[in-house]
């Protein structure tokens, strides 16, 4: 995990990073049991790229999140939402987020995109917090908050599994080509 103190946000190198899928998950945070329990997950993140323009302000961003690899530490659990009632990952195996910009705020930097899971198309805003960089590597962590599983058609188990959910990011990419 990132440093929580870091310094304020400043933009990074240009350049075309990938995203490592060793270092890098996506957590999920979602209500259970008619709201009175929370369940904690992770997702792999399969691949991904970062494309940071010369200004720091210009962003292309593509990451791709194995829906097979939700894992919560309970396998009939992990089962049930990789089922075709929930995620359906045999019909829909990736969950993508995809952006075309990227601007500041006071309190870091709002990436508004598109996620693409079950065959929904659904635009959130990621709010990165901490962005570092280490050598050619480029930390950053970020999240969004109140996605609507329903918005993705995804409707199954309802009470059972909570409508609304949080996703956490933490990604590291590496810097594979600076600008000419």
């Amino acid at each position: 995990m990132l440093d929580q103190h870091s310094q304020p946000l400043s933009a990074p190198a240009s350049g075309i990073y990938r995203v490592d899928p060793q270092k890098s998950r996506v957590r999920y945070t979602g209500k259970h049991m008619l709201g009175l329990g929370t369940v904690h997950a992770t997702f792999s993140v399969r691949e991904g790229e970062l494309r940071i323009g010369d200004d720091g302000q210009t962003l292309s961003t593509k990451v791709t999140v194995d829906a097979a690899s939700f894992l919560s530490g309970s396998s009939k659990r992990d089962r049930d939402v990789r089922s075709r009632g929930l995620l359906d990952v045999e019909q829909y195996p990736d969950i993508t987020f995809a952006s075309e910009s990227i601007r500041r705020t006071p309190e870091g930097w709002l990436v508004p995109g598109t996620v693409t899971a079950h065959g929904h198309a659904v635009r959130i805003d990621v709010r990165v917090d901490r962005l570092t960089t280490d050598a050619s590597e480029l930390h950053v962590h970020g999240w969004a908050r109140g996605l609507d599983r329903t918005a993705f058609g995804i409707t199954g188990s309802r009470g059972l599994v909570g409508r609304h959910l949080d996703l956490e990011i933490e990604a590291v990419a590496t810097l594979r080509s600076a600008p000419k």
